[in-house]
């Protein structure tokens, strides 16, 4: 309890949950990297806008992700990032 919500920004748009892997995608949008590698395994559209993407490319966000880290060490969440146990 007391904690706060993370910004809009630090959330995966495909999953909802806070970002450890944060990665730019075509639409200028960033993603959990491991949720939009599945979403583009099936499909070549923006999870967002649901346009086509000019390539599958995702480029890793290190200023969100230093962003997300600072922002979980000020929540006491340290040790959290890169954790991957609830993936697959």
């Amino acid at each position: 309890e007391g904690e706060e919500e993370p910004p809009d920004d630090f959330v995966c748009p495909i999953t909802t949950e806070l970002m450890s892997d944060p990665v730019m995608a075509a639409d200028g949008h960033a993603y959990e990297r491991s949720a939009i590698e599945r979403w583009l395994a099936t499909k070549s559209t923006s999870p967002l806008t649901g346009g086509a993407l000019e390539h599958p490319y995702l480029t890793p966000n290190h200023m969100l992700r230093r962003q997300i880290r600072d922002w979980e060490a000020r929540q006491g969440h340290r040790g959290l990032c890169g954790v991957s146990a609830a993936e697959e």
